[in-house]
């Protein structure tokens, strides 16, 4: 437990009723979205930014670990307080400031979720694209500290494409202010970018102005089912060769298929290996005709089914199956470690076959979905996390991913991050010389190492 003093610096700062200590609110904040937990000492929620200044000017005189927190959607355990110390919970920071329609631009507090802010600009007909799975409940603040992803990053790219400026509190509680709205900037460090996908380690972020672009009149949605898992993941390429760029070209294997079938009752083929789920958008005429090349590409190359959504509701069903994979999992092992790794889209078919050969070599069962179209995979290891044995398997497993990444060229994360769970291996990613250049820059950021201690380097 934090120090009665500090405490109470802490409620003079954001008000008694936004600083926890109890053990059933420090429960609620020890674990994200992995099967980690910790529990921290304290949880603030600060309410704006010079809240937030104070917060870690005060921590930062004190030497007390501050682990910044929105939604705890991660995946890498980036949010869980592995030292203790407290959790800075940003959710209060939930406005959307401004929307500038001249300059297609909006400015948002860290906690705004991203789904309110989509449907927000959406009205105005205008859009704002990155789409992870956690889109419903995780926040900007989050999604620009993981660079998070979705499926419809291979057409338009991630959550970092479209940060334009950021306010950031600083380890000893200067507020940094960096970037702008203008399009073309080369003054000086790129430090917006310094700051995406740092995971808390760098500074908090408060504040974004993110770059908008105009909504997509139309869209079609495909389903394409392969009996061969090797014909799909070459199609995969085969649909870029054609010249077209789908919205979002997504995966699922046999086993994903078969444990979404059970959950669903969708009427999904038990018999396939493969089912590529292929969204094309713009105007009406462009979103059919670039449908349509697909279809044929996919017929070509070994789909035996080619269903194309005619209706809205056909749309949504088509993507039940891929939106049910995540939920599903768990009527076949009680436990499941998603992973993320992206390797180039020439390597697809390779990587694909050494995830089957690491699942046979360490009998553990591992579905393969995930952005296809950008090579950005997800297997995920199923398993029963009690049975000793069985964790010691998926350990090696997980080890045998990451080096079967790399070997073709890929790396370990293309949207969750590392966090806990990845830093074992990151240098095996980077390299030494990256390590080192990381941790020079993080001791100039916080040479006290108060912030989200424990995550990405030691």
């Amino acid at each position: 437990m934090l120090k009665e003093e500090i405490l109470s610096q802490l409620r003079t700062i954001a008000g008694d009723d936004n600083v926890l200590t109890s053990p059933e609110a420090l429960i609620c904040y020890s674990y994200d979205g992995t099967f980690h937990e910790s529990l921290p000492e304290a949880v603030v929620s600060p309410a704006n930014s010079a809240e937030v200044a104070s917060i870690l000017a005060l921590c930062n005189n004190e030497g007390v670990p501050v682990i910044t927190r929105g939604m705890a959607s991660g995946l890498a355990a980036a949010t869980v307080p592995v030292d203790g110390g407290l959790v800075l919970n940003m959710v209060r920071l939930n406005r959307i400031l401004e929307i500038d329609r001249a300059n297609m631009m909006v400015e948002v507090e860290a906690g705004v979720i991203t789904s309110d802010l989509q449907a927000t600009v959406e009205k105005l007909g205008l859009f704002y694209p990155p789409d992870p799975s956690s889109v419903r409940h995780s926040t900007i603040g989050g999604n620009i500290a993981c660079n998070a992803g979705g499926p419809r990053c291979l057409k338009y790219g991630v959550t970092g494409d479209y940060v334009m400026a950021l306010e950031v509190v600083l380890a000893d509680g200067r507020i940094l202010e960096t970037g702008g709205k203008a399009i073309k900037n080369v003054t000086g460090y790129d430090l917006v970018s310094l700051f995406i996908g740092s995971e808390g380690t760098l500074g908090v972020i408060t504040r974004a102005i993110l770059k908008l672009i105009a909504l997509p009149e139309a869209k079609r949605t495909g389903q394409a089912i392969f009996p061969r898992l090797e014909d799909a993941s070459r199609a995969v390429n085969a649909i870029l060769w054609g010249g077209i760029v789908p919205a979002t070209l997504e995966l699922m294997d046999e086993t994903a298929i078969n444990c979404v079938e059970d959950y669903m009752h969708l009427g999904l083929p038990r018999d396939a290996e493969a089912i590529l789920i292929i969204e094309t958008d713009g105007d009406n005429a462009d979103a059919a005709r670039d449908m349509d090349v697909i279809a044929r590409i996919c017929r070509d190359g070994g789909a035996i089914e080619m269903r194309i959504a005619q209706t809205a509701k056909e749309s949504d069903d088509l993507w039940r199956a891929r939106r049910s994979i995540s939920g599903s999992l768990g009527r076949k092992r009680p436990n499941k470690l998603g992973e993320d790794i992206s390797v180039p889209r020439s390597a697809i078919p390779d990587t694909i076959r050494g995830i089957k050969e690491i699942s046979d070599k360490r009998k553990l069962p591992i579905v393969i979905f995930g952005h296809a179209g950008d090579g950005n995979l997800h297997p995920n290891i199923l398993f029963d996390k009690r049975d000793p044995e069985e964790w010691a398997r998926v350990q090696q497993a997980v080890a045998d991913l990451f080096a079967l990444s790399v070997s073709v060229g890929g790396t370990l994360s293309g949207e969750h991050g590392v966090g806990t769970l990845k830093k074992p291996f990151l240098e095996s990613d980077v390299g030494p010389i990256a390590m080192d250049v990381m941790r020079s820059i993080r001791r100039a950021l916080d040479p006290r190492g108060i912030l989200n201690p424990g995550k990405i380097l030691d």
